[in-house]
């Protein structure tokens, strides 16, 4: 088993909502043979996914990870640094993602307000598919029409994203950087931009609203399941990089 493939598996069951479904139904089968905790198992995992399905809880845990506004006394940006995100395998073949187009608007806008040269970084997301980057550059200058100077397209997660694209931003001389990627990436994103000796002025995508306790943030919804993951699993890996994984 590769070592990508492995950390992929070790996500997936590390961060809910999969392990709390697993205790759910390991928890039914424990119920069906008379084990009372089996019951009391399946009907915790089910409230834990029901509050992490709510606008409150999810808005928490993103508002957890956002991290500071500006870098104080650095140089102003000379580049923009985009991290790819997702593709999307439609009829016509590989795409960009959603998660990737809204990081990919940001960017075009931000390009048109500062003219700075743009970078975009990300391998293939699956095998056989085509480097991410390579998708990246065609929307922006084909759907957007904003011109793409450098493309990575070997990087595999964010860390390889900051250290390669250093690599390709040393030679010119740029070592300050606006760093487009969603808000709840941005902290890890900068952390490893740091460690590969970038300075990233945060240029985050969709900052959620802050929940207020109003009726609609405790009403359980799938795309607030999913917010709540992405959560999550930013501080999965958080942990890791703190741990030097």
């Amino acid at each position: 088993m590769s070592a990508d493939l492995a950390r992929g598996l070790v996500g997936v069951l590390a961060v809910p909502p999969v392990p709390l479904m697993l205790a759910g139904l390991l928890g039914g089968f424990a119920a069906l043979r008379g084990m009372r905790i089996g019951a009391w198992a399946a009907v915790l995992a089910a409230a834990l996914l029901l509050a992490l399905s709510t606008p409150l809880a999810s808005g928490l845990l993103l508002l957890s990870l956002d991290s500071p506004a500006r870098p104080v006394g650095a140089p102003p940006p000379a580049a923009i640094l985009v991290l790819g995100a997702e593709t999307r395998i439609g009829p016509d073949g590989a795409d960009v993602g959603p998660l990737t187009l809204e990081r990919l608007r940001r960017a075009a806008d931000l390009q048109r307000e500062t003219g700075l040269p743009m970078l975009v970084t990300a391998g293939p997301t699956t095998p056989g598919a085509p480097p991410l980057a390579e998708l990246m550059r065609r929307t922006l200058e084909d759907s957007f029409r904003v011109p793409v100077r450098w493309v990575e397209p070997a990087a595999r997660n964010t860390a390889e994203n900051a250290a390669r694209s250093a690599t390709i931003l040393a030679p010119q001389g740029i070592a300050s950087v606006l760093l487009v990627t969603h808000a709840w990436h941005m902290r890890r994103a900068r952390a490893e931009a740091d460690r590969a000796g970038l300075i990233a002025w945060p240029a985050a995508v969709r900052s959620e609203r802050i929940p207020d306790g109003r009726p609609g943030d405790w009403m359980p919804r799938a795309d607030h399941l999913a917010m709540s993951w992405f959560a999550l699993h930013e501080w999965a890996g958080l942990l890791a990089q703190r741990l030097g994984f």
